[in-house]
């Protein structure tokens, strides 16, 4: 047997020892995971003299190495959500300060296109985001808002297979469409009256305003401009401000968008529509028209996010679309009983046993349960368990 002195850096009061320790002869002294628990009997054996053994060393070396690559093999996804969280204030800061600097349109350009690959990197769980809002922040309404429009027009336009241009003109006018309200809308979100004179004032003059705050900033783009000016507008003449009837494509998405998301948000003063309600809103609207059916298409009869009853008796959260718009997967969060599981499982709704039977109507549930488990994400670091 080969040794040698234990060195003095790898070896720490109150933890483990990491190899045996022997004296010079070989003969075992502490046993590996022995622990020290204090400085004088440390000093006591570095005294004495330790020893460890260069065949152990070696081991233990390998050992970490492999569990050094086997850690690294094991790629966990990147926490979207802690990503999409980030947003909301990301789009603060760009819409605050940001709108006064003379790269302004440069600097959305990029922040919508950033959006685009997060949808892209998984485009359920960007649904999820704009479907589940049961922990919103009312003072952040307004951005918040104006990004749940965003994913839902590109997914809206990527289904009518729009070009790249105009779905990012319509994509950045959904984050600015409502430039100089932002902040009002964060106060009408909270507050637990009706609209006052003065908000509705400011609410009724928001498409111009906008416009003109966008040209200021050095925004060009006229499909982004006539979006935004033109996002309130009806065909039939009864929207606002201009009560115009000649309205562009981008401004009829935006317009569906805009009121969809607004429908499905929870204020101060009323609860949220579920989704198939508001959905169902605007297909009789719409008359069943392109837009509401790209809407149907994208989002599914039960949307990711969607709290929903199985056959089985099991509360979920809709977490995947399928080809059947009827048939999504559901991350199973309770037992038949309606106990909450430490294991979400997941549920093909095709299957007879778990078909979804309705919507679940207690949402206490769902106030703690951190969305990254129901996708296997990594937690953040300040969700709660």
């Amino acid at each position: 047997m080969k040794v040698l002195r234990l060195p003095r850096a790898k070896v720490k009061v109150g933890m483990p020892l990491p190899w045996n320790v022997r004296d010079e002869q070989g003969l075992l002294l502490l046993s590996k995971g022995h622990v020290i628990t204090n400085e004088s009997q440390l000093e006591q054996l570095l005294t004495r003299g330790a020893f460890v053994d260069v065949e152990e060393i070696k081991a233990s070396a390998r050992e970490a190495a492999e569990a050094a690559d086997a850690l690294n093999a094991v790629k966990l996804p990147p926490n979207l959500f802690a990503r999409w969280d980030q947003t909301s204030e990301a789009l603060k800061k760009l819409l605050g300060i940001g709108v006064r600097l003379p790269d302004f349109p440069e600097q959305l350009d990029e922040f919508a296109r950033q959006l685009c690959e997060l949808i892209d990197i998984n485009a359920d769980v960007a649904t999820y985001r704009i479907v589940r809002q049961d922990n919103a922040k009312h003072f952040y309404y307004g951005y918040a808002h104006s990004v749940h429009t965003a994913i839902l027009s590109v997914l809206m336009a990527r289904y009518l297979k729009w070009e790249d241009g105009p779905m990012m003109s319509l994509v950045k006018a959904a984050l600015t469409m409502n430039l100089s309200i932002l902040d009002l809308q964060g106060q009408m979100a909270g507050q637990d009256g009706p609209m006052k004179d003065s908000q509705r004032a400011a609410i009724q003059k928001h498409p111009g305003e906008a416009v003109e705050l966008l040209e200021k900033a050095g925004v060009t783009d006229t499909d982004w401009l006539t979006a935004v000016a033109q996002h309130h507008e009806r065909q039939d003449g009864t929207g606002y401000p201009l009560q115009s009837t000649e309205i562009g494509d981008l401004a009829v998405a935006l317009r569906v968008a805009d009121v969809l998301m607004a429908k499905i948000s929870p204020r101060a003063l009323r609860a949220a529509l579920s989704p198939q309600e508001a959905i169902r809103e605007l297909y009789r609207e719409d008359k069943g028209g392109p837009i509401s059916t790209a809407v149907i298409k994208v989002l599914g009869i039960f949307p990711p996010g969607d709290f929903v009853k199985l056959a089985s008796g099991e509360l979920g959260i809709v977490v995947e679309r399928t080809a059947n718009a009827r048939a999504p997967i559901v991350a199973a969060i309770t037992n038949t009983s309606g106990q909450l599981v430490s294991t979400t499982l997941r549920r093909d709704t095709s299957a007879a046993a778990y078909a979804i039977v309705g919507n679940a109507s207690d949402k206490a549930l769902l106030k703690r349960l951190p969305p990254e488990r129901l996708y296997g994400y990594a937690l953040s670091p300040t969700a709660v368990v």
